[in-house]
């Protein structure tokens, strides 16, 4: 029997919101092990004199436990 856990991870991006992802994941990566899955429960983009300057994702990451 596997025990899951999930953490929320907040990662940004100046690219895009999969490049925000992709960070997020890579990072969790490195302090999580058997990271399993990412849910994307909110985007956001900082907007600056009408210009996206940064876009911004709140993840719950599932790792497993061992």
């Amino acid at each position: 029997m596997a025990v899951a856990k999930v953490t929320e991870v907040i990662s940004s991006s100046k690219k895009s919101f999969d490049d925000a992802v992709k960070n997020g994941v890579s990072r969790a990566n490195k302090t999580l092990k058997n990271v399993r899955s990412a849910w994307i429960k909110d985007q956001q983009v900082t907007v600056v004199k009408g210009k996206i300057t940064e876009y911004r994702v709140t993840m719950k990451i599932t790792f497993v436990l061992t």
